[in-house]
């Protein structure tokens, strides 16, 4: 590692423990510093709150002339999130051009915690969450409820012998495979057909969105689980 990105990399680690950001941790986990571990936990109020994601920010020698690639290693089922690779849809860590020195691992992080609970559906990556959240919001807080509910089950998975931990995976298992069927057939398209068809080509979602944004300039939307 160059001795700029070294300092620049101590200089954002430094800005996250003097600023203490609530429901933001990160650190490095390889020996040169390029890799690092991220934790951030959905903003009170939401539908996300207490909800604590994992990632990954993978930097290199350019930085901070270049963004660092980020991915979710607990995938989120949301708008903005490559459910197959992890890596969120944010222009300035997909788009170079868009990227500035000026930002920092807080700004990534922060960005990507208020993301959570304001989704974008302008593009979406992940067509099936966009389509449920626009037709059926209490269905999309139901999901995420119950990914959030597995999350917890499997942090602590740690703290049991491995008998039981094999246990307590399989009954996880089962559950969601149940819970998916039952959202599955409520949903108007299956997730693998969403990523082959483009959205464009798909009416009757563009016609729900738009009646969706309608509403939304008129009615401030809120994102509280009462």
């Amino acid at each position: 590692m160059c001795c700029r990105t070294y300092y620049l990399l101590q200089r954002d680690l430094r800005e996250l423990e003097e600023n203490k950001y609530k429901g933001i941790v990160a650190f490095p986990v390889s020996e040169d510093q390029m890799t690092w571990e991220a934790r951030i936990e959905g903003l009170k109020d939401t539908i996300w709150q207490g909800i604590l994601l994992r990632l990954t920010i993978t930097f290199t020698p350019e930085y901070n002339l270049a963004p660092p690639v980020v991915k979710f290693k607990t995938i989120p089922f949301h708008p903005n999130v490559d459910q197959n690779t992890g890596q969120p849809c944010i222009d300035f860590l997909d788009n170079p051009r868009k990227w500035k020195a000026s930002y920092t691992l807080s700004s990534i992080l922060l960005t990507l915690q208020v993301m959570l609970s304001n989704p974008v559906l302008e593009k979406p990556v992940n067509l099936e969450a966009a389509q449920i959240l626009t037709e059926s919001e209490s269905m999309y807080k139901l999901i995420i409820q119950k990914i959030y509910r597995d999350t917890l089950l499997l942090d602590q998975v740690s703290s049991y012998s491995s008998e039981d931990s094999d246990k307590l995976i399989k009954a996880i298992k089962i559950s969601f495979d149940d819970y998916h069927k039952t959202w599955s057939e409520i949903a108007t398209s299956k997730a693998a057909e969403c990523f082959r068809t483009p959205m464009l080509q798909n009416p009757a979602f563009l016609g729900h969105h738009h009646k969706w944004k309608k509403m939304e300039r008129k009615h401030q939307k809120e994102w509280n689980l009462n």
